[in-house]
């Protein structure tokens, strides 16, 4: 476990939030959650049969964990009344609505609307698409921004070359998992968001976001390179507490005597620690080969833009990433 991790963890503890696992009959979810309770990381909140769930692991000690069945819970009328309400110009009916908050991840996401949780953690068992979408459709999206993306948190090894970018290591990469090609306005929504997810979970005092490109201000002429310019002129102009800046390339984002050279004006050009991919696939490609080829831990995907935490697990998770993503979920929720 990384020094990073560590301090998530750390902070977690101290902020006393309550999460919840939609996927509650999961073995590997219930072991998380016992471990996580253990700990003190979080208050957890299992949805499921609690029947089911304790025949699932009955050498797991669930002492402290709150099991909600939402098929039976006391709160389901009163969610689907709320849902009905969300959702009824968009069709929704109240038959709907009620089948609807018995749905584990409808349920979460209308613990998380109603304040009876701080954040939701799902995905073990669920398509990224079925948890984004009820996220959506309860908690939306938070104030100024319509976009849920993603990013990753790279922390590079001490000692490595990588060491000397970002802060102590850590640089963060957005959107690496959600968005195939966000235009103008989103790029803006995942810098801004990016840039609060490196404030809060990887302690990042002062993040300089850099908008990534094959130009430096103005070296080639793309409508690619059009749509980062614009993107950061309108991140600027909705976020101009923060240090935004590009179209950069990699090198002048990070390196600083290539920064100087490309982008002598820029605050951001060579002291970048949140980087903005202009699409999936770049992002994609770029958070991998840093892992691979510079030994990168990559934490996350952690998913952003949501006026209340939700995070996505891998279908391929296991215990330790369960709990890892509870914690980061927690300190998402200050």
């Amino acid at each position: 476990m990384s020094k990073l991790t560590d301090s998530i963890k750390a902070k977690a503890k101290s902020l006393n939030k309550t999460i919840v696992l939609a996927e509650g009959e999961e073995e590997r979810v219930i072991r998380a959650a016992s471990i996580i309770t253990q700990e003190g990381t979080a208050n957890i909140v299992l949805l499921g049969d609690e029947a089911v769930i304790k025949s699932k692991c009955p050498d797991v000690c669930l002492d402290g964990v709150t099991i909600i069945n939402p098929i039976t819970s006391s709160k389901t009328i009163e969610y689907a009344n709320l849902l009905y309400e969300l959702r009824k110009a968009k069709g929704m009916t109240e038959e709907k609505a009620l089948i609807l908050a018995k749905d584990v991840l409808f349920y979460g996401a209308l613990m998380l609307k109603t304040g009876d949780a701080d954040g939701m953690v799902a995905g073990a068992i669920h398509s990224t698409g079925d948890v984004l979408r009820a996220g959506l459709q309860v908690v939306k999206t938070a104030p100024g921004c319509k976009t849920v993306s993603s990013c990753f948190l790279m922390s590079m090894p001490e000692g490595s070359v990588g060491y000397q970018y970002g802060q102590d290591g850590v640089v963060v990469f957005g959107d690496c998992a959600v968005n195939p090609n966000p235009d103008s306005e989103q790029l803006a929504d995942i810098a801004i968001a990016s840039a609060d997810t490196a404030s809060k979970l990887a302690g990042i005092v002062e993040p300089r976001v850099a908008m990534l490109s094959f130009s430096t201000k103005g070296s080639a002429k793309h409508e690619n390179v059009d749509k980062v310019v614009e993107a950061t002129r309108i991140a600027q102009e909705r976020a101009p507490q923060l240090s935004i800046d590009g179209e950069l390339q990699a090198d002048a984002a990070l390196v600083e005597v290539v920064g100087k050279l490309k982008a002598p004006t820029s605050t951001v050009a060579g002291k970048a620690n949140v980087l903005i991919f202009p699409d999936l696939q770049s992002g994609n490609i770029g958070y991998k080969l840093v892992q691979r080829f510079a030994g990168a831990e990559a934490i996350g995907p952690i998913c952003q833009g949501f006026a209340k935490p939700i995070n996505d697990l891998s279908r391929g998770c296991n215990v330790d990433d369960i709990v890892s993503v509870v914690a980061m979920t927690a300190v998402m929720a200050m």
